[in-house]
C-alpha cells in the first residue's frame, strides 16, 4: 500500500477485544510494508556492521605495509557506504509509508463507526475522548506500526553481530555476546513505572482536552452568563496537573535513556582495557582490536530501538485502548438481515406506540425534551443500548393500539369527535398498511416473554419492517433524523446542499421551503465574487458566522434536499421567530406533501399545521389527534403547549366560571328590568 493509493477501500474489520490484540491486527494488516520496512532496515544495519570489519582490515593492510590490502579494503567501505545511503532512504521510505497508512486506516475506522452511529456517538462516548483519539491517538498507534520493523531490523542485526564476533574473534567476541542481552533488557524491571506514569499522563491529557473542548463548544453560552472564568480556572488547573504528569513521566524516560547511555560506556571501557592486554601479550592483534571496539561501538545504534520499541507500546497501548472503546460500540445487537430495498409504509414505534402514518404530517409533543430527543433517534434505527428503555416504556410495556386505559387516538375517537380532517377514506382514521396493522395490535415485545430477545427493545417499523435488520445505507436512506442542534460542516452552500438525495427536491426549492431567503442575501454580502452567488459563498466551520436561526434553517434545508422516505425532525423551528416559524411549518408540510414527516415540537402554529398529533408522557403515546381537539380535551396535552401547569390551571378555570356567573347575573338582572318597565 502506498501512500498515492490512500483512502484504503476497505480498512477492514479490526480486532477490538483489546488494545494489544487491536495493535496485532493492525500491524498484521499492513504484513507487505512491515516485510518491506524489515528488508531495508536488516540491509541497513548490516551494512553499518560490516564497517568494523574493513576498518579493522585497512588497520591491519597498513601495519603490514599491504597497499592491495588498503585498496580493498578501501573499495569495500565505499560499497558499504552506498548501500548504507540506500538502505536508510529506503527504510525511512517504508517506515513512514507504514506510519501513514497505519494512520489513514484507524482515521477510516472511525470515521467509519462515527458515521454508523451518528448523533449516538456523543452521548455515548465524551465528544473531548473522540477528538483525543482521532488526532493524537492516531500519531502515536502510527508510531508503534512504524516502529515495530525497525525494531525487528535491530534485533536481527544484533544478534548477526554477536554471532559474527564470536566467530571472528572468540577472546573478544564472547565477552560483547554475553553483555548485549544485559544491556538490552537492563531497563525492563523500570519499564512498568514508566509505562504508569505515562498512563497517568495520557489519562489526565485526555481530560484537558476533553475541558477544552467542551468549553470551546459551549463559549457563547459561557460568555452569556459570565462563566469564562470559572471554566477557565478548571482548564488551568487542568493543565498544571497534566504538566506534573508530564514530568514525573519524564523523569522515569530520562532515567532509563541514562541507563542505555552508561551500561555500553562501561561495556567499551571494559573492551578496551581487555582488549589492549590481549594486543600487548600478543594474543590478537590491533586490527582485530579495532574490528571488535568499532562494532561494539556501532552496536549502540540498533540498541536505541529497543528503548524506542518500549516507549511506543507504552504510548500507543492506552492510546490503542481508547480507539477500542470507540470502535466497539455498535449500531445494534442485531445483524443486517433485510435486503437493501428501502421499505415504505408507516413509521411505527412498538415501544411507545408512536404512529406516524405514510404521507402524512405527525407532530410529536414530549413534555421532556431529552425524551423527545432518544425518541427522534429510535425512530432513526438508533435503538437505546443496554436495553434500556424510556421511563414507563419497555417492551411489556401497552400500546395505544392494545388499548391503554390512559390513551386516546383519532382512530378510535371517531369524526365526530375530531373532526372530518383527522379521519381517513370513509371516515375510518387514517388509512393503515394491513402489514403494519399486524405489527402493532397487541405486540410490544420483540419476542416471546422472558426470553433473551425480550431484555433488548424492539426495532422501530418502517412499513413493518425493522429498521434494524436492513443493511446502514438502506436505513439512512429510508429515514433520516435532524437533532435539535445540527452541524453545518466548513464549505461553501453549495457544497453543503450537495448530498446523496432522490433528486425530486431541488436545492432552491428546499432553501425556499425552509425559508432562508435572508440567509442567501447575507452570503451574497459576505461573498468576494463579484458576481455575489450566495451558493459559492464560503460557510465557516458550524456556521459559526451565521445566527441560530439561520443555521437551523440552512441545516432544514439540506434535510430537505435529501427527500427520504420518513423525515424526522427535533425542534426544526425552536430558534426562528414566530413570524418565520409559520412559514417554515407551511413550506415543510407544501414540500413533504406525500412523504412521511415527523417533526417533534411543542409550538403551537407547527402543531396546527400538522395532520396528525401525538403525545407522549412517560415513555408511552397517551393521545393522538389533531391540535384542537386535544388542546379541547387534553389537560396533560394543554399544560405542555400552552405552558399551564396546575397552579395556574386552577385560577384560570375558576376565573373562567367567575366571569360566565357574573354574566349569567347581568343578564338576569337585566331581563327582571326590562319585565318590571313593561308591566
Amino acid at each position: 500500500m502506498q501512500i498515492r493509493d490512500l483512502p484504503y477501500s476497505d480498512p477492514g474489520d479490526p480486532d477490538v477485544r483489546s488494545g494489544p490484540r487491536f495493535l496485532l491486527w493492525l500491524g498484521l494488516s499492513q504484513l507487505t510494508g512491515q516485510l518491506k520496512a524489515l528488508s531495508w532496515g536488516l540491509l541497513h544495519q548490516c551494512a553499518i556492521a560490516g564497517l568494523p570489519l574493513c576498518v579493522g582490515l585497512a588497520v591491519q593492510a597498513v601495519v603490514e605495509r599491504s597497499g592491495s590490502g588498503l585498496a580493498w579494503a578501501g573499495a569495500l567501505i565505499v560499497a558499504l557506504g552506498v548501500l548504507i545511503a540506500v538502505g536508510d532512504t529506503m527504510l525511512h521510505r517504508t517506515a513512514v509509508t507504514n506510519w501513514i497508512t497505519a494512520a489513514a486506516r484507524v482515521q477510516q475506522l472511525l470515521a467509519r463507526k462515527t458515521a454508523e452511529l451518528g448523533s449516538a456517538l456523543t452521548r455515548r462516548v465524551a465528544a473531548g475522548e473522540v477528538v483525543a483519539v482521532s488526532t493524537g491517538d492516531v500519531e502515536k498507534i502510527g508510531w508503534f506500526v512504524e516502529a515495530l520493523s525497525r525494531f525487528a531490523a535491530a534485533a536481527f542485526a544484533l544478534v548477526l553481530i554477536c554471532v559474527g564476533l564470536v566467530l571472528y574473534l572468540p577472546s573478544l567476541g564472547v565477552l560483547v555476546a554475553l553483555a548485549v542481552p544485559v544491556l538490552a533488557l537492563a531497563v525492563l524491571p523500570l519499564l512498568p513505572r514508566a509505562t504508569r506514569r505515562a498512563d497517568v499522563q495520557r489519562e489526565k491529557a485526555g481530560h484537558a482536552t476533553e475541558l477544552a473542548s467542551d468549553t470551546v463548544a459551549g463559549l457563547r453560552v459561557l460568555r452569556g452568563i459570565g462563566g469564562e472564568e470559572l471554566f477557565l480556572g478548571r482548564y488551568r488547573r487542568a493543565s498544571q496537573e497534566v504538566r506534573e504528569a508530564a514530568v514525573r513521566s519524564a523523569r522515569m524516560w530520562a532515567l532509563i535513556s541514562a541507563i542505555q547511555v552508561l551500561l555500553p560506556g562501561v561495556l567499551l571501557i571494559a573492551l578496551v582495557w581487555y582488549g589492549a592486554t590481549l594486543a600487548r601479550d600478543g594474543r590478537i592483534e590491533v586490527g582485530q582490536l579495532v574490528t571488535v571496539y568499532s562494532a561494539a561501538t556501532l552496536m549502540l545504534f540498533p540498541l536505541r530501538h529497543f528503548e524506542e520499541i518500549a516507549m511506543a507500546y507504552s504510548f500507543s497501548r492506552p492510546s490503542a485502548q481508547r480507539a477500542v472503546r470507540v470502535l466497539s460500540l455498535s449500531r445494534g445487537a442485531r445483524t443486517a438481515t433485510a435486503g437493501a430495498v428501502v421499505p415504505e409504509g408507516d413509521l411505527y414505534d412498538p415501544v411507545t406506540g408512536l404512529l406516524a402514518p405514510r404521507g402524512l404530517f405527525t407532530a410529536v409533543v414530549c413534555g421532556d425534551p431529552d425524551e423527545a430527543g432518544r425518541l427522534a433517534d429510535r425512530l432513526g434505527g438508533h435503538a437505546e443500548p443496554d436495553g434500556h428503555a424510556p421511563d414507563g416504556a419497555g417492551p411489556d410495556a401497552p400500546t395505544p393500539e392494545a388499548g391503554g386505559s390512559d390513551t386516546k387516538d383519532a382512530g378510535t375517537q371517531g369524526a365526530d369527535t375530531h373532526g372530518p380532517e383527522e379521519t381517513g377514506p370513509e371516515g375510518t382514521g387514517p388509512d393503515l398498511s394491513e402489514g403494519d396493522a399486524s405489527q402493532r395490535e397487541g405486540t410490544g415485545t420483540g419476542g416471546a416473554p422472558g426470553s433473551g430477545e425480550d431484555r433488548r427493545l424492539p426495532s422501530v417499523l418502517l412499513g413493518g419492517v425493522p429498521l434494524d435488520e436492513l443493511p446502514l445505507g438502506s436505513a439512512r436512506t429510508a429515514v433520516l433524523v435532524q437533532d435539535k442542534d445540527p452541524v453545518l460542516l466548513s464549505g461553501t452552500l453549495r457544497e453543503l446542499l450537495d448530498v446523496p438525495s432522490s433528486g425530486a427536491v431541488t436545492a432552491e426549492e428546499a432553501l425556499d421551503a425552509a425559508q432562508c431567503a435572508d440567509v442567501l442575501d447575507a452570503l451574497a454580502q459576505a461573498s468576494v465574487d463579484a458576481d455575489g452567488d450566495p451558493m459559492d459563498t464560503r460557510i465557516t466551520e458550524r456556521g459559526r458566522s451565521l445566527s441560530g436561526g439561520q443555521r437551523q434553517r440552512l441545516a432544514l434545508a439540506r434535510s430537505l434536499v435529501t427527500d427520504p422516505e420518513a423525515l424526522v425532525l427535533d425542534e426544526p423551528t425552536s430558534a426562528v421567530d414566530s413570524h418565520t416559524e409559520a412559514r417554515v411549518a407551511a413550506g415543510v408540510k407544501r414540500l413533504r406533501s406525500g412523504r412521511t414527516t415527523v417533526a417533534f415540537s411543542s409550538s403551537p402554529l407547527l402543531l396546527d399545521l400538522a395532520d396528525r398529533v401525538a403525545l407522549v408522557h412517560g415513555g408511552q403515546v397517551v393521545a393522538a389527534g389533531t391540535h384542537r381537539a386535544l388542546l379541547r380535551d387534553e389537560a396533560r396535552y394543554r399544560a405542555v403547549v400552552t405552558r399551564e401547569t396546575d397552579d395556574t390551571a386552577a385560577p384560570a378555570a375558576t376565573d373562567r366560571q367567575e366571569r360566565l356567573a357574573s354574566i349569567d347575573v347581568s343578564r338576569a338582572a337585566g331581563t327582571t328590568e326590562e319585565i318590571e318597565e313593561r308591566a
